[in-house]
C-alpha cells in the first residue's frame, strides 16, 4: 500500500504520554548515555519530530494535546495545584470525538485536568476505562489508583501495574477500535524507585553531565542515573504493549504516538525541572539544591527549549514511511485536529464546528511535502511559585520570549529575551537589546502581537 494511502481499517491509537521527559532524553534524538532500545525503534518504524513544541508544564500541555487550542482559551494557565480549576468543560476533547465515532476510550495513568469537580473527571470527558489519578502524580510503588471513580489500593512498581492494565484493556478490545492513552507518572520526580531491570544499564556507567557550580559531579551523576532510570522504566513498558500489538496481530492497524507532556533541566541554565524551574542553590536541598518555600527570586520561568521542546514520534505501518524525521514547526495543538482529520477521513461522524488553533499533520504523516509554518507560538502564564506572563515566537533561527505584566493589556514588556538559535542553540547569549538584531526583534513582536489578537490572548505585547 503506498504511503500516501491511509488504511482499509479505521485505526486503534495507543497515545503514549510520559511527565517531565525532554527531548534530550531519548537515545534515538542524540542522546548516548540513555538506554531507549523502545524508543529508538519506534522511531526507525516511523515518524520522528525534531522541533515539537507544548507548554513548558503539566496541565497546559495536555489540555492543548486534547483541545488543540493554546491554555487561555481552555481555562488552564498554569500546573493544577490544590485548586478546584480543571479544563473548560466546554471545549471538547479528542477523547470525546474519538467515543463519538465509536472507539472504546481508556485513560490510563495521569489526568491532571481537574481532580476536584465532577464535570472534570475523565469518565465524563469521553473515557470509557480510567485506571489512575486525576492529580499530579502517585506514588512510584504500591500506589493508590482510582478505577472509574473508586481508590484502589494497588501493589507493586505502579509502571508494571499500569502496563498490566494497559495489556489488559488490549486484549479485551481488539476486534474493534480502540483508543488507549497510557500517560505514566515517570519520569517525574521523584524518579526512584523504579524496578531493577530499568536500572541496571547505569550500573557503573559514567554519564555525561552539565557542569554545575557548587554542585559535585557525584551528585550529578545520581540524579541522572536516577532521571534515566526512570525513563528506561516507561522503555520497557512500551516494548511489552508493542509486543502485545504484535501478539494480537493489531499492530499494522495502530497508530502509535510517543510523546512527553513538556521539556526538562538537569542542571542546564543551572536550573532544575522545567518552565516554572528551580534555581539552583549549592548548599543541602533535595534533588541538587535548597528550596525556600514561597520565595520567587528562586525560580526561573523560562521557555528555553530544554523546557519546551519534547519527542514526539509517530507510526503508522503502511502510512507513515519509515525512519522519517520532520524538521518542521510543530506545536502539540497539531494532535488534536490531525486525528480529527483522520476520522474524517474515514467518514466517521465528528462533532460539526470544532475549532483549532492547530493544523493537521496527516500530510506530513504521508510523507508528503507542505508549506509548514515559519514561526510557532506559546504562552505560558505562571501563579504557582512566582508570577510571570511569558509569551513566545520562535523560527527555526531566532526565537523571542516577552514578559509581560498582567496589570496592562497593552504594554511593553518588563523582560525580553532574544536568542540566535543557530549561532547560540543552548540559549546562553541574550540579545534582546542589540542594536545589531533590532529589525530581527521588531518583526517578531509584531508577528507575535497579531498572533496574539488572533487567539483572544488578554494579555497583549506592545509593539
Amino acid at each position: 500500500m503506498s504511503p500516501k494511502n491511509l488504511a482499509k481499517r479505521l485505526p486503534n491509537l495507543l497515545f503514549v504520554l510520559t511527565d517531565d521527559q525532554a527531548k534530550w532524553a531519548v537515545g534515538v534524538y542524540g542522546n548516548e548515555d540513555i538506554h531507549t532500545p523502545n524508543m529508538d525503534k519506534l522511531a526507525l518504524e516511523g515518524m520522528r519530530f525534531n522541533f515539537a513544541m507544548t507548554c513548558p508544564v503539566c496541565s497546559p500541555s495536555r489540555g492543548m494535546i486534547l483541545s488543540g487550542l493554546y491554555p487561555h482559551q481552555i481555562g488552564l494557565d498554569d500546573y493544577i495545584g490544590d485548586e478546584e480549576e480543571g479544563i473548560d468543560p466546554k471545549v471538547t476533547l479528542l477523547s470525546e470525538v474519538l467515543k463519538q465515532a465509536g472507539y472504546v476510550t481508556a485513560l490510563l495513568g495521569k489526568w491532571h485536568l481537574g481532580h476536584k469537580r465532577p464535570e472534570h473527571h475523565p469518565i465524563r470527558r469521553g473515557f470509557d476505562v480510567f485506571v489512575g489519578s486525576r492529580g499530579g502524580g502517585f506514588a512510584n510503588k504500591d500506589p493508590k489508583l482510582e478505577v472509574s471513580d473508586k481508590v484502589q489500593q494497588f501493589y507493586g512498581f505502579a509502571i508494571d501495574v499500569l502496563t498490566e492494565q494497559a495489556l489488559q484493556f488490549m486484549r479485551q478490545n481488539r476486534n474493534k477500535p480502540f483508543a488507549l492513552f497510557f500517560h505514566t507518572r515517570e519520569p517525574h520526580m521523584p524518579y526512584l524507585p523504579v524496578p531493577d531491570e530499568a536500572m541496571k544499564p547505569y550500573e557503573g556507567k559514567r554519564l555525561k553531565v552539565p557542569k554545575v557550580e557548587g554542585v559535585t559531579e557525584e551528585k550529578l551523576q545520581a540524579e541522572y542515573r536516577a532521571y534515566y532510570s526512570a525513563i528506561t522504566a516507561v522503555d520497557i513498558a512500551l516494548g511489552r504493549l508493542l509486543d502485545e500489538l504484535e501478539a494480537l496481530e493489531i499492530a499494522d492497524d495502530t497508530i502509535v504516538v510517543f510523546m512527553g507532556d513538556n521539556g526538562y533541566m538537569l542542571g542546564q541554565h543551572g536550573l532544575e525541572t522545567k518552565g516554572n524551574a528551580w534555581k539552583i542553590v549549592p548548599q543541602g536541598g533535595t534533588i541538587i539544591g535548597t528550596r525556600i518555600l514561597g520565595d520567587p527570586n528562586l525560580r526561573r520561568p523560562n521557555m528555553f527549549d530544554l523546557s519546551i521542546m519534547v519527542p514526539l514520534i509517530i507510526r503508522w505501518r503502511n502510512v507513515v514511511p519509515q525512519n522519517l524525521v520532520c524538521d518542521e514547526l510543530v506545536v502539540s495543538t497539531d494532535l488534536m485536529p490531525t486525528f480529527v482529520d483522520i476520522l474524517g477521513q474515514f467518514g466517521c461522524d465528528v462533532p460539526k464546528n470544532l475549532q483549532f488553533e492547530g493544523q493537521s499533520l496527516l500530510p506530513l504523516l504521508r510523507g508528503e511535502k507542505i508549506v509548514g509554518r515559519d514561526v510557532a507560538f506559546l504562552l505560558y502564564d505562571m501563579h504557582h511559585g512566582a508570577v510571570a506572563n511569558m509569551r513566545m515566537a520562535r523560527t527555526k533561527e531566532w526565537k523571542l520570549v516577552l514578559h509581560l505584566s498582567k496589570e496592562s493589556a497593552d504594554a511593553k514588556p518588563i523582560l525580553g529575551e532574544l536568542y540566535d538559535l543557530r549561532n547560540d542553540p543552548e540559549e546562553e547569549i541574550n540579545l534582546y537589546e542589540d542594536l545589531s538584531v533590532k529589525a530581527v526583534r521588531k518583526e517578531l513582536t509584531e508577528r507575535l502581537r497579531k498572533w496574539q489578537e488572533k487567539v483572544g490572548d488578554p494579555i497583549l505585547c506592545k509593539i
